[in-house]
């Protein structure tokens, strides 16, 4: 399980809209995304790029899972996995049961 995140996302948007609005005013993006970091005291530029990313994808205008699509599959995962284990223990309730039923019971 993916530990939560220990930035709340309220930061993690501001970080986002910074980016984009002092973005024009460095040279390049890394030193955007630096100054980002430096300002709003996260802890690497990596992690700002991994948000940038994922409001891209979140956006449309990049390829791949949304933070919704990828919440629903986790959900759905682990509905599966507690089907898949309740399958499970009716299978040996079943089992367990049909065993019972085949010995043969001298009544007293």
């Amino acid at each position: 399980m993916a530990r939560p995140s220990k930035y709340p996302l309220e930061l993690r948007r501001r970080a986002v809209r910074m980016f984009a609005e002092i973005r024009g005013s460095h040279p390049t993006d890394t030193a955007a995304m630096q100054s980002v970091v430096e300002k709003l005291d996260i802890g690497s530029r990596e992690t700002l790029r991994n948000w940038l990313k994922q409001h891209d994808i979140d956006a449309g205008t990049r390829p791949g899972t949304t933070t919704e699509e990828s919440a629903e599959l986790k959900a759905l995962k682990r509905e599966n996995a507690e089907l898949k284990r309740a399958n499970s223990i009716l299978k040996a309730a079943a089992s367990f049961f049909a065993a019972e039923l085949d010995r043969p019971h001298t009544r007293s």
